[in-house]
């Protein structure tokens, strides 16, 4: 698995010898052995940089879809929510109840290796409606 997740060749370094994306990386990878059917991202690029939490959001659903893996995430990023899933439940404030629920279509899939979802004309219209369901200037 580490070689065809991009890891081949760093089978016997330390976790300090390996970048921030590296680890999420081997992160998934642990996880994705035990074959789950069901993985739970809490919050999994917030200790990345932005350039390499960019790039990994597309790796890492790439990778989810290819191992056809049921995931739910959890973000407080509309950006990264968007960019990695076919759905976004927005939930409420205290108590958390489902406020609202967006069926993610941006005109491309992960398997299509030249599928940017940022890039996509409607990740903006979908970044508005879900920020508009937020109401965080009440």
């Amino acid at each position: 698995m580490l070689v065809k997740y991009g890891l081949g060749g760093f089978e016997h370094h330390y976790p300090r010898e390996l970048s921030g994306g590296m680890r999420q990386r081997v992160a998934l990878i642990r996880t994705l052995a035990i074959d789950p059917e069901v993985l739970l991202l809490d919050e999994p690029f917030s200790a990345l940089d932005y350039q390499t939490r960019l790039m990994l959001e597309e790796e890492v659903a790439a990778i989810l879809r290819q191992e056809k893996k049921t995931v739910l995430l959890v973000t407080h990023d509309i950006s990264e929510a968007v960019a990695m899933s076919d759905r976004v439940i927005v939930l409420s404030k205290r108590p958390g109840m489902v406020k609202k629920e967006f069926k993610i279509e941006l005109g491309g899939t992960f398997d299509d290796p030249d599928f940017r979802p940022r890039a996509s004309k409607r990740f903006g219209e979908f970044f508005q409606l879900i920020w508009q369901e937020l109401d965080v200037y009440e």
